[in-house]
Formats: structure tokens, C-alpha cells, sequence
């Protein structure tokens, strides 16, 4: 879990860490109710403004909100029989504004940040202000934190492509003894380029006039990652005197595989 501090507050509130951009609303209710949040959830949830709210969010961001089941909701709204949990709103209207979960840690009722902020609201409104703030700063961190770790794998890609083009150097160039080495270092980069990206550096620069650069400082975490492999892997390659058709196939295979690993690793997920 991600923790918010509120510090003026003295209260701890938890981001989800499966689901993006979500807030704890258990914690929150805490600052009401220590003893039993889960009351104080379920009092904000069955007036009508909430209800209201809740089913305006679901409308505009969910295509399978259950809005027969939700005009049933609302019609009960006010009688005193009407009570709504978290459970109860995600089972009938197949909900996704709200998270609900069983367990010690990690547990507890999460919301999406719009609906968490309004639930602030009620709470107080200086609660509201003092979470926005301290979610804005937390977010900040992380695109920092981010674009860091973006220039740490574009560098170590640039230093694996001195191993690379040394390896060239060493096998190809010096061996046949080209007068134009240029050439041969891009043509090899392009094998590079075709076994991840499936595209050329020229034919990618013909589709992206507008665009500075090259295809590399636009790739993500993960393509910055497999390429960075790419280029050791290919350097062996190399001295092994594959030819350049056989290194791209085996590359691209490699590739495929990498990439698959790696956009279905939770830790590298969290860094996209």
C-alpha cells in the first residue's frame, strides 16, 4: 500500500496499489469512527446526493453499469428500510467507482479519487483540502521518480550499445576492413530497431517529421529494458558470426518473449 500522511489530520491514508488512482475510504472513515468505519461509509452512502453521484460516475467511466438495477436503488432512497453498503452497490449495479475487500491488510473499502474526494467532502471540508493536497504531492513524486527511472534505462541502453557497436567494430568492420563504417553501425542498429519495434530508424523518422529525436526517446520502461538486453545479446551474436538474418530472427523472437515478461511483471507495471 501507498500511504498518505495528514499530518494536520493525524491520519494515515492508503492508495491501492492493484487499482490505479484509488483511496481507502475505511481509512478516512476512521478520523469519524475508529472503533467501526464501516458504519460511517454506509451513512454517506445512503443519502441521495450520494447515490446520485455515484451513479453519474459509474454512467460516465463504466459501459456494464447495471442502470435498472440503480433506478431500483434510487427509488429506495429515503425509505426506512433503505441501507446501501459498498458490497451491496458494486453486487447490484456491477459497480467500479468503489473497491471492497476482505482482510487485516490490504482490506477494507477503496474508491477511485473523484468519489473518495467527495466522501472527504462530507467528512469536513478541511479533510477534503488536506487529502488533495498531500495525493497532488504524491503523484508529483511518482512522475518524478518516473522520469528518473526512464533517463537510468535510456542511459544504460546508450552505454550496452558502446558494448554493442565494439563488437561490431571488433568482428565486422575491422576484419573486412570497410572503409565505411557508418553504414554498417546503422544497418546493425536498424536489426536493433526491426526486432523490437518492427520498424527502421529512416521509415520512423519519415512517419514523425513533426517529432525530435529518434524511436528510442519515445520507447517506455519496458522497450528501454528489452532493448538494453537486445543490444548485449546482439553483440554476441555477432562474434558468434551469425548473419544478420539469422541474429534479427532470433532477436525478434527474443523480443516477443521479453516483452510479453515484462508487461505482465507487476513491478515493472507500477513504473508505466
Amino acid at each position: 500500500m501507498k500511504n498518505i500522511t495528514i499530518q494536520n489530520q493525524i491520519i494515515n491514508v492508503n492508495l491501492s496499489n492493484k487499482y490505479n488512482d484509488y483511496i481507502s475510504l475505511t481509512d478516512m472513515a476512521k478520523h469519524k469512527n475508529a472503533d467501526d468505519p464501516r458504519f460511517v461509509i454506509q451513512n454517506w452512502m445512503k443519502t441521495r446526493f450520494t447515490v446520485d453521484f455515484l451513479g453519474i460516475w459509474e454512467q460516465m467511466y463504466n459501459p456494464n453499469f447495471n442502470r435498472v438495477e440503480f433506478d431500483t436503488v434510487k427509488s429506495e432512497v429515503g425509505t426506512n428500510y433503505f441501507v446501501l453498503t459498498p458490497q451491496k452497490w458494486i453486487k447490484l449495479t456491477n459497480a467500479i467507482g468503489l473497491r471492497s475487500s476482505a482482510g487485516r491488510y490490504g482490506g477494507g473499502t477503496f474508491a477511485h479519487k473523484d468519489i473518495a474526494f467527495e466522501f472527504a467532502s462530507w467528512i469536513s471540508p478541511g479533510f477534503k483540502i488536506y487529502l488533495i493536497k498531500e495525493f497532488q504531492r504524491l503523484k508529483e513524486n511518482e512522475s518524478d521518480n518516473k522520469k528518473l527511472d526512464w533517463n537510468v534505462k535510456r542511459s544504460l541502453t546508450k552505454i550496452n550499445y558502446k558494448i554493442h557497436t565494439n563488437s561490431i567494430q571488433q568482428n565486422i568492420i575491422i576484419p573486412q576492413k570497410i572503409k565505411n563504417p557508418s553504414v554498417i553501425y546503422a544497418n546493425e542498429a536498424d536489426v536493433l530497431n526491426m526486432a523490437l519495434f518492427g520498424i527502421t530508424a529512416k521509415d520512423w523518422k519519415i512517419n514523425n517529421k513533426n517529432l525530435e529525436g529518434n524511436m528510442r526517446d519515445y520507447a517506455d520502461i519496458t522497450q528501454l529494458i528489452c532493448l538494453s538486453n537486445l543490444e548485449v545479446l546482439n553483440s554476441e551474436f555477432v562474434k558468434s558470426e551469425l548473419t544478420q538474418r539469422e541474429r534479427l530472427i532470433k532477436l525478434n523472437d527474443i523480443a516477443i518473449s521479453q516483452m510479453t515478461l515484462l508487461l505482465n511483471n507487476n513491478t515493472v507495471k507500477k513504473l508505466l
